[in-house]
């Protein structure tokens, strides 16, 4: 028959392992974590105004279109 472990018990055992396998992991430096980050914000960046430019000219042409329908 298997052993019912306490909530205690299996709570410990598994933050044990946690701990065992955050140690295996290869974190990356501070540079790289910088150098990351300026290159998503760059991105970011981009696509904003990219996309707020393209908002911008289909709203024009959508008003110009709406002026000429309805007459202004």
């Amino acid at each position: 028959m298997v052993e019912k472990k306490g909530l205690l018990t299996r709570l410990s055992q598994y933050l044990r392992e946690v701990r065992r396998e955050l140690k295996k992991v290869a974190w990356p430096s501070r540079q790289e974590i910088v150098a990351s980050t300026i290159v998503v914000l760059i991105v970011v960046i981009f696509f904003a105004l990219f996309i707020g430019g393209l908002d911008f000219f289909f709203a024009q042409i959508l008003r110009l279109g709406l002026a000429k329908f309805f007459g202004g």
